[in-house]
C-alpha cells in the first residue's frame, strides 16, 4: 500500500515538474517572439556584390523639411482620368501588392548621388487597378508638403517605375520619404518625389511640377 502511494506521488511530482517546464517554455517563446518583433531592421550596405550608399548619405533639400506622416491614418488616392478612383491605406499597398527590389542610383542636380537597394510596388499596378482612361498621358504625383512632379504614363509603365517603402532593407525614415518615395530611375532627383499622397492620371501634357514650373527641365533626363 505504501509502495503504491509512493509511486502515485512520484508520478504526480513528475507531472508537476513537466508542467512547470512546459509553461515556462511557452512564456519564454512568447517573450522571445515579442522581442524579435520589436527589433529594428539592419541597413544593407551590399547587395549581390554591389556596394550601396548609406541612408545617411542623402542631403536634405526638400521644400519644407521632413514630413511626419501617420501610418494609421495615411491614405493614398489614385484619381484623375481613371475608370474609378481608388483609396489605399499603407497596409493595402505594403501587404497586398506584389513587392519588387531594384538597385537604382539617384543623381541630384546639385552634383551628388547615392546608390540604394529600393523595395516597393510598381506604380503601374496601382493605376491599372483604377482603370487607365484612354486619354491619360501623364502621371502627376503630389506630396504631403505641397510638392508635385510628373512623368509620362508610357515612361512609368514601360520602365516599371517603383514607389518604394524600403531602402537598403529598412523602412523609409521620415526624412527619406515615409511612407513612399518615387524611384524615378534615369531622371534627376527632383523627379524622385517623397511623402507621396496622391497619384493623378491626367491628359494635360503641359503640367509642370514644383521645380519644373520654376525653370527646371520637365524631361529631367540624366546628362551623359
Amino acid at each position: 500500500m505504501y509502495s503504491e502511494k509512493s509511486s502515485w506521488l512520484a508520478v504526480s511530482l513528475l507531472w508537476a515538474v513537466l508542467t512547470v517546464v512546459f509553461m515556462g517554455r511557452i512564456i519564454w517563446m512568447n517573450e522571445t517572439t515579442s522581442l524579435t518583433d520589436t527589433l529594428e531592421s539592419v541597413e544593407i550596405r551590399e547587395y549581390r556584390g554591389q556596394k550601396l550608399s548609406s541612408i545617411d548619405d542623402f542631403r536634405e533639400n526638400s521644400i519644407k523639411g521632413p514630413q511626419f506622416v501617420d501610418k494609421e491614418s495615411y491614405k493614398l488616392v489614385v484619381t484623375g482620368v481613371v475608370q474609378h478612383e481608388i483609396e489605399y491605406t499603407y497596409d493595402d499597398i505594403v501587404k497586398n501588392q506584389q513587392p519588387y527590389k531594384k538597385v537604382v542610383t539617384l543623381h541630384c542636380v546639385e552634383g551628388w548621388d547615392v546608390t540604394v537597394l529600393w523595395e516597393g510596388v510598381l506604380v503601374k499596378d496601382l493605376v491599372e487597378e483604377a482603370g487607365i482612361h484612354p486619354t491619360a498621358e501623364v502621371v502627376i504625383f503630389y506630396a504631403y508638403d505641397g510638392y508635385s512632379t510628373s512623368l509620362p504614363l508610357d515612361f512609368v509603365v514601360d520602365n516599371n517605375i517603383l514607389m518604394a517603402y524600403k531602402m537598403n532593407g529598412v523602412v523609409l525614415p521620415p526624412e527619406r520619404g515615409f511612407p513612399f518615395q518615387l524611384v524615378a530611375e534615369s531622371k534627376y532627383g527632383y523627379k524622385w518625389i517623397k511623402w507621396i499622397a496622391e497619384i493623378e492620371l491626367s491628359d494635360n501634357e503641359d503640367y509642370r511640377g514644383y521645380w519644373e514650373s520654376r525653370g527646371f527641365s520637365n524631361n529631367a533626363d540624366l546628362l551623359p
